[in-house]
């Protein structure tokens, strides 16, 4: 058996159909599909020089890898790598070679740093340490039966403080920037980002084909989002991806009240399924989780090489 390392192909959707069905297969808990995995290659700021790899083994996808700079961060020379193989083609030799083409790549592109998520199962971790990865903090993956789930009442909004959505925006998504912003300042994280491209953003984030702007919630107070819960959707499956509130109206249970409300209105939409992912370290957002019932399903480890 022959394996192959070669560049996704973004025109071909066969191609991009076994790309996505490969991470679906390795990481059930995040959404997948073909206009995703083609957004975010295309769509991906030139600077971040990202590539989408994929490991083939006589003609047939078996692992795949999405690689780039961390161009927005004002540190240079930080750059990430995931790769996931299909779990019943594991020790092919696919995740070497992918993680070996990959550093070739980003290290020709001045990275000094990668970071890499590992999942957090035996093999995994001595497959990343084997490759000189070091482990730092970890992130837990939690779901939810939204269909049969009692969730709570949503509390009521404090004074000031009015529901709305993100499609209400639409004309005007610039203080849904703001907000993503400031809150994705603060999230925990290796890597320090300055968040200031507002095109970049509304290309990346605003257009994105899984985000749905009328599940998604926002809090807002004198006329200015201040916290929201934004929501992804395929099928019949709900992904919270943010959660955030700014940091002057903390404290007044906004994150609760935007996600309960984006969490019951998906039910009513006809989701059945929900999906979060939080830091093991950010214990208000997992006692949030918690009090709607979400489980943990899975756990990353966060990975890091430095390079010469």
């Amino acid at each position: 058996m022959t394996v192959l390392v070669r560049d996704l192909r973004p025109d071909d959707p066969a191609d991009v159909a076994a790309f996505a069905h490969v991470r679906h297969l390795a990481l059930p808990y995040i959404l997948w599909t073909p206009e995703a995995v083609v957004h975010r290659l295309v769509h991906t700021h030139p600077d971040a020089r990202s590539r989408s790899l994929v490991a083939e083994e006589d003609g047939e996808t078996i692992g795949t890898a999405q690689i780039g700079l961390v161009h927005d961060s004002p540190e240079p020379g930080q750059a990430y790598l995931n790769v996931y193989v299909r779990p019943d083609r594991v020790r092919h030799g696919a995740g070497g070679l992918l993680v070996r083409t990959s550093e070739e790549y980003l290290a020709a592109e001045g990275a000094t740093k990668l970071f890499a998520w590992v999942l957090d199962e035996p093999a995994d971790l001595a497959f990343a340490e084997r490759h000189g990865y070091a482990r730092r903090r970890s992130a837990h993956f939690l779901r939810l039966d939204l269909a049969n789930a009692t969730l709570p009442d949503p509390p009521p909004p404090p004074p000031g403080v009015e529901l709305r959505t993100a499609a209400d925006f639409a004309d005007d998504p610039r203080p849904m920037f703001e907000l993503d912003a400031e809150t994705l300042a603060d999230e925990p994280s290796d890597v320090d980002i300055e968040f200031t491209d507002y095109e970049a953003w509304l290309a990346e984030t605003w257009r994105h084909p899984l985000l749905n702007r009328e599940l998604t919630s926002v809090a807002v107070a004198d006329g200015r989002p201040v916290a929201f819960s934004v929501a992804y959707t395929d099928g019949t499956r709900y992904s919270t991806a943010m959660t955030g509130t700014v940091r002057a109206h903390r404290g007044r249970g906004l994150a609760k009240l935007t996600k309960t409300d984006s969490l019951r209105r998906a039910r009513a939409a006809g989701y059945t399924e929900a999906l979060t992912g939080n830091d093991t370290d950010n214990g208000p957002m997992l006692a949030v989780n918690k009090w709607l019932g979400y489980e943990i399903c899975g756990t990353e480890v966060r990975h890091v090489r430095e390079l010469g």
